[in-house]
């Protein structure tokens, strides 16, 4: 068993660290631009008087370090080839290592850098969980239309899932889409109800609501995806969340009597739910990778400063107070990432094996063999950060107290992950299936087809 990463990756991570060093940490050094990831980095993120959301210039900034990176042939690296991404096979491995090493970097890791910020995801190697959404599931016309505009960064697209009175059950949903007439005489649809938590909604041009078309509540058939011009009449922003770690831009939407065409719908008429399928495990594996390598910034900046600080006489690392909750962080990161990139390569061989399979796609493959485990990954890895963040306070004191060190900021942002993409309860759950069988683990193909019906469903 080869646990070496792949020479080409090592290769990359090399290019990637050069082409920050070159050009985006001068950006974040130039000028005022260090205000955003400081001691002032909060208020200077923040419309305190605006709803609590991002300032335009903290946002010109990131989309500058963006646009940079594009260039420089970076920030699409996740994308198929004919999006001008890398287009690798082993992309969930690549993005593992890559996110797990941008987040622990000695000089740019920690989550508060303009090379990776994860407060808002900001990345120089970027994520499209859209962008994918529209290539797996979008009618030709949706793609011709959208994908190009995203690239340009004019297409900007909220997730409908959360709604004001339902969270984690997507299948209880009060969002509802009628059969109706338009103005022109076209079919069409109606959608009254609400959603919460949509990320990005103050600049967004489009949001993706999901509402149910047919059935009853809790069941997972019968909801389908809309993408909604945001200047649609009907729809009305209610408020922005302010939120643990700000600026936040997560805005409760309202929908009433919300009137689009039939071509809106994003994917099959009530089976959108496999929509937001497409791109959850992706998503879950690297939030963990993120969350390992913050744990381990953490740890080394914790052991750094031990080494340097004296009290009473003596550096603080001789105290076996600190060496041992180090040692316990440190035992947990490495096996902790041995698992995430295992998990990612078993990820690639699924994706690989079923890529353009129209029965068994390959979000359906990787829920059915891998779930368990990305699951593992990223409640184990979202809790871990968190641990070492707090322990990292500890150790600096009124030092690691302060803004002046990205410690509170990491404690605070971290804390959201132990909740999005799946709440660490959801994703205990998930794996509890799979250990007492409450969920079907045989991955024979035949059995992916026709599903195990001896189990009950959670």
């Amino acid at each position: 068993m080869n646990f070496e990463l792949p020479s080409d990756l090592r290769e990359y991570i090399i290019k990637l660290d050069n082409f920050i060093a070159a050009q985006i940490l001068p950006l974040q050094h130039k000028d005022n631009n260090n205000r955003f990831f400081g001691h002032r980095r909060e208020p200077s993120r923040t419309q305190w008087d605006n709803g609590g959301l991002p300032t335009p210039e903290w946002e010109t900034l990131l989309a500058k370090a963006r646009r940079i990176a594009d260039e420089a042939g970076f920030y699409r690296f996740p994308l198929p080839r004919g999006y001008d991404g890398y287009g690798h096979r082993d992309t969930n491995l690549w993005m593992c290592v890559l996110r797990d090493h941008m987040a622990s970097h000695p000089v740019y890791g920690g989550g508060v850098s303009l090379a990776n910020d994860l407060q808002n995801e900001h990345s120089v190697v970027g994520d499209f969980p859209d962008l994918l959404m529209l290539h797996h599931w979008g009618s030709p016309q949706q793609k011709a239309e959208f994908i190009p505009a995203r690239l340009a960064g004019l297409f900007r697209m909220t997730f409908g899932l959360m709604e004001i009175h339902h969270g984690s059950d997507a299948t209880r949903m009060d969002t509802r889409a009628f059969d109706c007439t338009l103005p022109d005489g076209a079919k069409g649809y109606k959608i009254d109800g609400s959603k919460r938590w949509q990320t990005g909604g103050h600049s967004a041009t489009h949001f993706l609501v999901f509402a149910r078309t047919s059935g009853k509540s809790g069941s997972p058939r019968g909801i389908t995806a809309f993408i909604v011009p945001r200047d649609t009449p009907g729809i009305a922003i209610k408020s922005f969340e302010y939120t643990l770690n700000m600026p936040a831009d997560h805005a409760t939407i309202l929908f009433n009597n919300v009137r689009v065409p039939a071509s809106a719908m994003l994917g099959p008429l009530d089976d959108g739910l496999a929509i937001a399928q497409t791109f959850t495990h992706e998503n879950r594996i690297r939030q963990a990778a993120s969350s390992c390598g913050i744990a381990k910034f953490c740890i080394d900046r914790s052991i750094s400063y031990s080494r340097d600080h004296i009290i009473f006489g003596k550096h603080l690392s001789t105290n076996k107070a600190i060496q041992w909750p180090l040692v316990e962080l440190s035992t947990q990161v490495e096996m902790l990432r041995l698992l995430i990139l295992r998990t990612a390569t078993e990820m690639d061989v699924v994706q690989n094996k079923h890529e353009g399979n129209q029965k068994i796609p390959p979000w359906v493959a990787i829920e059915k063999q891998l779930g368990h485990k990305i699951s593992m990954c990223n409640y184990y890895a979202n809790r871990l950060a968190t641990q070492a963040a707090d322990n990292a306070i500890q150790v600096h004191g009124g030092n690691g107290y302060s803004r002046h060190e990205p410690f509170e900021h990491i404690l605070r942002h971290f804390r959201r992950h132990r909740i999005t993409e799946g709440s660490e309860e959801l994703q205990m759950r998930n794996v509890a299936g799979y250990l007492f069988r409450y969920k079907n683990t045989d991955v024979d193909e035949r059995d992916l087809q026709k599903g195990d019906k001896s189990m009950p469903k959670l």
